[in-house]
């Protein structure tokens, strides 16, 4: 494992145990193991593609048996998602604390994007790993869901109604994951300011002449 990928998996690390640090819903002797078994995908992931890891590789890698895997979770990809939906909570945090003030209501809907990008370039290690295989839709899937519950979430809110214009929701998600996307093929070369504060004037804008 190169330093580059060592920095990204100690800030995994960092992430996880932030998150389970907020868990009250488990007893601490399943919540560490769950823990390990996630620690343990993400450590394998840097190490080969995720299409070659195996329930049996996890297990080894966190030091428990399989039964012990499988009273967690129901496959690898169960595992995956799980992790990646721990940032849910995380995401949705950051971006109430965002957007909290804010008045404009073409800006309510896009506060996820600073933390996302932010994010996404501080993991850059580890979502290029991802991304290789077949577990790169899975958490672009995942991804994508959660900021649509965001923006759909935000535009109700502005609005008023009980529901949001689809489209307007898919066309906010759709812009940033091609953004994010056409970001990551390059290399991020661009700092993650940069990339949030012209999506966001992009979006804002058509936000803004869409009412």
């Amino acid at each position: 494992m190169s330093e580059t990928e060592q920095i990204g998996h100690k800030r995994s690390g960092k992430l996880a145990a932030h998150v389970y640090a907020q868990s009250e819903t488990m007893d601490r002797r399943a919540l560490r193991t769950r823990r390990a078994l996630h620690e343990a995908l993400i450590q394998l992931i840097f190490e080969r593609d995720y299409d070659g890891i195996s329930v049996a590789d996890i297990a080894d890698a966190a030091n428990v048996g399989r039964s012990t895997f499988y009273a967690h979770f129901t496959d690898k990809d169960d595992l995956l998602r799980s992790g990646i939906d721990h940032l849910r909570a995380i995401l949705f945090a950051e971006h109430s604390s965002d957007i909290a003030g804010e008045t404009q209501a073409e800006r309510r809907p896009l506060g996820f994007s600073r933390f996302m990008t932010g994010h996404i370039q501080e993991q850059l290690g580890l979502y290029r790993a991802i991304m290789r295989g077949r577990a790169g839709p899975i958490i672009l899937g995942q991804i994508r869901q959660f900021l649509s519950e965001i923006v759909r979430k935000e535009l109700i809110a502005s609005s008023g109604n009980k529901a949001a214009p689809e489209i307007t929701v898919q066309f906010v998600v759709g812009a940033y994951m091609s953004v994010l996307t056409w970001w990551l093929d390059r290399g991020a070369v661009e700092p993650a300011e940069h990339i949030d504060a012209a999506f966001r004037s992009l979006a804002e804008r058509a936000l803004k002449d869409g009412r």
